[in-house]
């Protein structure tokens, strides 16, 4: 199944930390924080401004964000748990390090 997400709005996958064990007690999933970091799956055309105008955005399919606690509205496709939400409440877009040697 394809979803296209309208105007300023992106669809992403959150990117899951590995699970940490703490002297070996494994945290349940209830007690874990979501992650706030995600990979741009979909992303809409672009904030269309008062004057009809179509501004396009800075984050495109692929990119890795970050986004606040409380942001977007959790759905689910096909099994997958997927979280939509606005341009505006992404946080920032993380650049891969180069690696130099």
């Amino acid at each position: 199944m394809q979803i296209r997400p309208l105007y300023d709005r992106l669809v992403v996958r959150r990117i899951e930390n590995q699970e940490t064990v703490l002297n070996g007690i494994i945290i349940p999933d209830s007690a874990k924080e979501k992650p706030q970091e995600a990979e741009v799956m979909a992303a809409g055309r672009g904030k269309r401004l008062e004057d009809g105008t179509v501004v396009p955005l800075d984050v495109k399919v692929g990119d890795r964000i970050l986004f606040g606690k409380y942001s977007g509205s959790d759905i689910k496709i096909d099994g997958q748990e997927y979280l939509i939400l606005r341009e505006d409440e992404v946080l920032g877009i993380l650049d891969p390090v180069a690696v130099t040697a």
